[in-house]
């Protein structure tokens, strides 16, 4: 496995602040790209240049999944922008309106 390009401060800060202040929007991805249009919860476990790392709850249980990103990523300031890029794209494939800028 590749070592992330992203130190372990930077991934509890995202990882953090994807908790703390988007919830909903974890879940959406979760539920629209991440393959769990059944999740009733999903949080943000973890991150590197390749994906993301959740934990979804599916039936009472969580479950763990991975998202991929579009392409690898190496910097931190990509990382929001490849968010909020899965976050539209989730909205639109669950056919609900995005919120303005985050």
């Amino acid at each position: 496995m590749p070592s992330s390009p992203f130190s372990p401060e930077v991934v509890a800060a995202v990882t953090g602040h994807m908790n703390g202040d988007h919830p909903e929007d974890t879940l959406i991805i979760c539920r629209s790209l991440g393959g769990r249009p059944e999740a009733t919860a999903a949080r943000m476990t973890g991150l590197d240049g390749e994906g993301g790392d959740y934990a979804v709850t599916v039936g009472g249980a969580e479950q763990a999944i991975r998202i991929p990103w579009s392409a690898p990523l190496t910097e931190r300031a990509q990382i929001r922008a490849e968010v909020v890029r899965m976050y539209q794209e989730g909205c639109a494939r669950l056919g609900l309106a995005t919120r303005g800028e985050h």
